[in-house]
């Protein structure tokens, strides 16, 4: 065998081994989002429970606004209709599942606020302790958002590097997407603490 010949081999040896390396950390990495894609989709899920107790609660109260309601049942139906598995991140389907959950969350809002308008509602213990673990989820949901943002950039960035970027693409690892800030978010609310 010539020298040249030997040279070859242990230059695709290393290439390979190489190859491996890359896919093996991307495969990784891809697990990594597909666990914290599963513990948003938990957070998420939490919510989603807690919204039929409120509501059962909420209708209890005499002249509570019907169409508050329904506009928050009628947003936890949309956003738990919409099912991505972890291989379906990507930008397009990661931005219609947070629209959907932030017409949830906008409606759980508008709940929230008309319910101050409630003394006999906010008395309750039951509306009170929901409320609490409302919060409390949506505190969750938020950071586990920012996790999930996390480990996407750290497989993303993977992703685009050469010579990860060639080997990745070829062997159809693709760019997942991000959370973003809700439409609307970069305004402050507007407060008005005129007399009713």
């Amino acid at each position: 065998m010539s020298k040249g010949s030997i040279i070859a081999i242990i230059v695709a040896i290393v290439l390979v081994f190489y190859g491996v390396r890359i896919n093996n950390n991307l495969a990784t990495k891809t697990q990594q989002v597909k666990a914290q894609w599963g513990d948003l989709q938990s957070a998420y899920q939490r919510r989603a429970d807690l919204i039929p107790n409120l509501v059962n609660t909420v209708k209890g109260v005499a002249n509570f606004e019907q169409t508050t309601l329904t506009d928050v049942i009628a947003a936890r139906a949309s956003a738990t209709q919409i099912k991505l598995s972890a291989d379906e991140l990507t930008p397009e389907n990661i931005a219609k599942f947070q629209a959907a959950q932030s017409s949830l969350s906008g409606a759980l809002g508008r709940l929230m606020a008309v319910s101050e308008n409630y003394p006999q509602l906010k008395a309750t213990e039951n509306f009170s302790t929901l409320q609490a673990q409302i919060e409390g989820t949506e505190n969750r949901i938020n950071v586990e958002r920012n996790k999930f943002n996390d480990v996407v950039l750290n497989y993303n960035g993977d992703l685009v590097r050469f010579p990860a970027s060639f080997i990745g693409k070829i062997l159809g690892f693709k760019e997942k997407g991000y959370f973003e800030a809700d439409n609307g978010s970069d305004k402050a609310p507007k407060v008005d603490f005129g007399t009713k």
